[in-house]
């Protein structure tokens, strides 16, 4: 988000207009200038204009990559700074504006988005990111500072304003919710519910909903906190352009470990991929099996830490390594998607957090998830930089999903492919050490999703591969998999989390004193020495397809004597003289 100028795509701008036309303060402007801005996009002039001259609520429907996230920030600091100046030196702060952002990542995000807006009036509008602060007696002390922007999560927030009942929103003068759609996906709607009473719903307070997508779901919200809200949608230019190319793969449970194997090893797939997973040993597992042919990733799930979940998105952004293994633990299934379905989502939260065992216990009894899982997810709200492809190792089990995995993707303006591993469904639960209880209503899943991207302008295509060619590569396979047991998957994931735990702040005067140790911690190290054949980093050539084998140069037919010719070359350089016998003309 920092790089907010990659981040929006030259197809939504607005060069008719400038920044300047909209008599922004002139300490807004030199930030936005500073970030690089030159002119806004359609959305954002939309909504700038809409807010600070009509007063308008606004609900955003825009792409990603249309600078939505500026939409709302932008018209918010430029009110606060003009209430600052007709305050009295009197005047006690107020928290001004809440803006609610579905997990932790997009809190991160947007807090940082803010504070490069307000780097030149930072005193005057202070932004406080919720989720970042753990420590209860420095909340309370920053809370007392009545800060004008707080940034959080819907379950954050709530547990702060039933904690600290000296804090209200009574006053407050404008409420964002971002990823609309998303917060519905993920079960926010009770959180909204329950925040609507501690806001004064009768006073006039500016409301922005932006998403990429709107459905009917959001007219409830609109119903609960919009007053005559304008509408803003944004015309699609990815659909229009057909940039995002669609495949899916029917295979078996325990071949979908074979195809990754060998397009990841012939590099069949160019540039950075995203693989997505629904649970978290299943991560893991991939992991591991990969490992055992040299092939290097990283993992991103709900339980890590929220600062090295940052740090490895930061690495990855940065190409320090092009694979990421992302666990989506979003659980968004259809409404007749089985109860079952539902086991493939692991509650993170038992292994890191000792207190909540026995809560999350019990709403994993009730089919709920805990306030850990709805506050993580990868499938959305994360921004992943230049994605060349999704790989849906395990397919998702709705349409909906999908549509957020697949749009990490082919974003503003880019290129790229989603390809989808589907389980035959007579395939389901052969093999067992495969096996996974999603999988077995993926052709159900995927006839959803082709009929939903064909309403979108999308042909999901079938991708074709020679079995014949991959069978040279199953040998390989089988013993890099049965390395994988549980007991290793186990360990990676408690060495994982011994590692994360280490990059805590409390040692990080014992790393600049031991850079060594530091270097030992590096997400994309072997998590586990599971096999030690090197051979099986090497692919052979005679496994490759004739197409992709080195050429060899035919020596033909080696003798085993030597040729006359080199002979008759041997006797010239000796002089033609035959080599004598000095013991046969010895005499006495």
């Amino acid at each position: 988000m920092s790089d907010s100028k990659v981040a929006v795509s030259k197809d939504y701008v607005d060069d008719t207009i400038t920044f300047d036309s909209f008599n922004l303060d002139p300490r807004l402007i030199q930030a936005i200038n500073k970030l690089g801005f030159e002119h806004p996009t359609l959305i954002q002039s939309q909504s700038i204009k809409l807010s600070l001259q009509q007063k308008k609520d606004i609900i955003a429907k825009a792409s990603t990559g249309s600078g939505k996230t500026a939409a709302y920030c932008i018209p918010i600091i430029q009110s606060i700074l003009v209430q600052n100046e007709s305050k009295t030196a009197d005047s006690k702060n107020e928290i001004q504006s809440v803006i609610l952002v579905p997990t932790k990542e997009l809190a991160k995000q947007v807090s940082n988005f803010l504070k490069e807006l307000t780097i030149y009036c930072g005193k005057h509008v202070k932004v406080v990111n919720l989720n970042d602060i753990e420590n209860n007696q420095l909340l309370t002390a920053v809370l007392n500072d009545r800060p004008e922007i707080l940034v959080s999560t819907p379950s954050k927030l709530l547990n702060v304003l039933e904690e600290h009942s000296d804090v209200s929103l009574m006053e407050l003068k404008y409420f964002v919710i971002d990823e609309v759609d998303l917060m519905l996906s993920y079960g926010y709607d009770e959180d909204l519910e329950k925040l609507s009473n501690f806001l004064n719903l009768k006073q006039h307070m500016q409301v922005f909903m932006m998403s990429a997508t709107l459905n009917e779901d959001i007219n409830t919200l609109k119903q609960k906190f919009c007053n005559k809200a304008a509408i803003l949608k944004l015309q699609d230019l990815d659909n229009q352009n057909k940039r995002l190319l669609q495949y899916y793969v029917k295979t078996s449970e325990y071949d979908k470990f074979l195809l990754i194997y060998v397009i990841l090893k012939l590099n069949l797939i160019k540039g950075k991929i995203l693989v997505f997973v629904n649970n978290l040993d299943r991560g893991y597992k991939l992991k591991l099996f990969l490992q055992n042919f040299g092939i290097r990733s990283c993992i991103l799930n709900s339980e890590l830490p929220i600062n090295s979940r940052l740090h490895i998105l930061e690495e990855f952004n940065k190409n320090v390594y092009n694979l990421l293994i992302a666990t989506d633990e979003s659980n968004e299934y259809d409404d007749d998607t089985e109860a079952e379905v539902g086991e493939s989502t692991t509650d993170a939260s038992m292994l890191d957090h000792g207190k909540d065992v026995e809560d999350n216990k019990s709403a994993k009894k009730l089919g709920k998830k805990s306030n850990d899982a709805k506050d993580y997810s990868t499938s959305r709200g994360v921004d992943f930089k230049n994605v060349a492809c999704v790989l849906n190792f395990d397919l998702s089990s709705s349409s909906k999903a999908y549509i957020h995995r697949v749009g990490r993707t082919a974003r503003g303006g880019k290129s790229g492919m989603a390809l989808s591993f589907v389980v035959f469904k007579n395939e389901w639960g052969k093999h067992k050490a495969s096996s996974l209880p999603s999988a077995r209503k993926d052709e159900k899943v995927l006839a959803k999703i082709e009929r939903t991207q064909k309403k979108l302008g999308y042909e999901i295509e079938p991708y074709q591969f020679d079995n014949k060619q991959l069978d040279n590569f199953r040998y390989r396979m089988d013993d890099s998999f049965r390395s994988v047991t549980q007991t290793a998957v186990r360990e990676a994931r408690l060495k994982e989390i011994k590692m994360e735990l280490m990059t805590s702040e409390k040692l990080k005067r014992h790393f600049e004193e031991n850079p060594q140790d530091f270097e030992t911690l590096r997400h994309d190290k072997a998590l586990s020495k599971v096999r030690s054949d090197v051979n099986l980093k090497r692919v052979p050539d005679y496994l490759l397809p004739p197409g992709a084998r080195q050429d060899v140069k035919k020596l033909g037919f080696v003798p085993f004597t030597k040729h006359k010719k080199r002979q008759q070359q041997g006797k010239r350089r000796s002089g033609g003289k035959k080599k004598v016998d000095v013991l046969k003309k010895y005499r006495k």
